[in-house]
């Protein structure tokens, strides 16, 4: 489990692809602290188990999965990743509940320096629109944003200045593709309502009337 809240940017060093995953070394030194193998680092918003460590760097398999799921299948050497360890109980939760566990792969349009913050704009496909709401969260590449706006199947991210300069959002180019994970509550809430043996009143109506669509 992760905030969304990023602690470094590393780069990746090293990435073989093996008949059914690949592996990836990060170069990096802050989320190394206190880290084991065993543990969770989030890299560019996906959980990976760390199988072995270093002074300088730390070292995941991706499964096939992962590769089919999230834009590492075209990762390079040198690419810098967005990194955050595992929240423990004393942790601050900062952002929101992130789990590590990339739902689709998007599309960056376009970033807008505003007077105070950045608005940054997101395609994703289509299917998954319906998972993000405006004013709600999503994490891209790790990182926990404030959704600002939603129209069709593209939304608007309200980044701030420490956001936007002390992740990878700042080098995200025109097309370039990001990891998305949407927020993990509208799923449980959408898999309640659409149950077979759901008798609850809550509906699209109840939640139209109560402001919260």
């Amino acid at each position: 489990m992760f905030t969304g809240i990023i602690e470094e940017i590393g780069k990746v060093t090293e990435f073989v692809k093996l008949s059914d995953g690949a592996r990836i070394k990060v170069s990096c030194s802050k989320v190394l602290e206190n880290t084991n193998i065993g543990d969770s680092i989030s890299v560019n918003g996906c959980c990976q188990t760390v199988v072995e460590i270093a002074s300088s760097y730390f070292i995941c398999d991706l499964s096939k999965e992962t590769l089919t799921v999230t834009n590492f299948s075209g990762i390079k050497i040198g690419t810098n990743v967005n990194l955050e360890r595992a929240l423990t109980p004393t942790t601050r939760l900062g952002g929101h509940i992130v789990q590590g566990h990339i739902d689709c792969v998007g599309r960056f349009i376009l970033h807008e320096k505003l007077s105070d913050f950045y608005n940054m704009t997101f395609e994703v496909p289509k299917e998954f629109v319906k998972y993000i709401v405006k004013k709600g969260s999503v994490a891209i590449n790790g990182v926990s944003l404030t959704v600002a706006d939603v129209k069709d199947n593209i939304f608007k991210a309200a980044v701030i200045p420490h956001t936007f300069l002390n992740t990878t959002l700042s080098q995200l180019r025109g097309n370039d593709t990001v990891n998305i994970e949407t927020d993990i509550l509208g799923r449980y809430v959408e898999n309640f309502l659409l149950s077979s043996d759901n008798k609850s009143k809550i509906d699209e109506k109840f939640l139209i009337e109560n402001g919260f669509m």
